[in-house]
């Protein structure tokens, strides 16, 4: 049996996706602490920034629905880091509305970056791992993807394909070499979940969860390093849900 640590990431590239903030931004910290070396992609110009703060590490723009420009970035990376070992496709938007007012706009944009965006760049990125049979894909889904939440019309229906997608990516790819497995975190208290959610229908969504508090950026992050690592290899096509027991109660 080896004697290396199961959950270290050296000498592997991370391509993180919506990596200049929130979630995503908690994952380039948790596989950078793994020895990750990372590759930010993000629509906004403040990855560069980002970016700067881990030792190494490639910041991309780029929109995950242009297939052009993503077959742009995998080449470059290629050319400037070596193979993409690791993918996270953690970009995402969430347009909330009652199903009755939800627009067209809403809908189109929700599916084409939550779910299109995914498929895009697991073909894109999966095609170099199948061509040298060793990869890992991980796909941030959501509670929402599994149980109905109120407003969240189209972006359950988006997480919904992603776990779907998951699977299936899972029962062809596993067996040439590449895991691909999704994580569906509760309410996370980003910047953005602070602002959403505290209030009284946070309070009530808090009194429903068996711990009774929200998710951190970091506990999400953790358990996408942990599915990223060696530690993991017998993991496949799983559906993690991070929600402090909320989908059992």
């Amino acid at each position: 049996m080896s004697d290396m640590d199961p959950y270290r990431l050296d000498g592997r590239v991370a391509l993180v996706t919506g990596a200049a903030n929130g979630i995503g931004l908690a994952i380039c910290r948790a596989l950078a602490r793994q020895g990750a070396t990372l590759v930010l992609l993000d629509r906004d110009e403040s990855v560069h920034e980002t970016a700067k703060t881990f030792q190494g590490s490639l910041a991309v723009v780029a929109d995950v629905t242009d297939e052009t420009a993503l077959e742009r970035v995998v080449e470059q990376i290629e050319s400037q880091l070596g193979s993409i070992d690791i993918l996270i496709n953690n970009a995402g938007v969430v347009a909330l509305s009652p199903a009755e007012t939800l627009s067209e706009q809403d809908w189109d944009k929700t599916l084409d970056i939550n779910l299109k965006g995914v498929f895009l760049t697991s073909q894109i990125v999966g095609r170099t791992m199948l061509s040298r049979e060793a990869g890992v894909i991980i796909n941030m889904a959501s509670k929402a993807g599994v149980m109905a939440l109120d407003q969240h019309l189209a972006y359950g229906v988006s997480k919904a394909g992603v776990i779907a997608l998951t699977r299936s990516l899972a029962l062809e790819w596993s067996p040439r070499g590449v895991r691909v497995n999704a994580v569906s975190p509760t309410i996370v208290m980003t910047e953005l979940g602070r602002t959403a959610w505290d209030n009284d229908a946070g309070e009530a969504a808090r009194s429903r969860m068996p711990m009774r508090r929200f998710a951190e950026p970091e506990e999400i992050a953790n358990a996408v390093a942990w599915l990223a690592s060696p530690g993991a290899s017998m993991v496949s096509g799983e559906n993690l849900l991070v929600d402090g027991g909320y989908t059992i109660s």
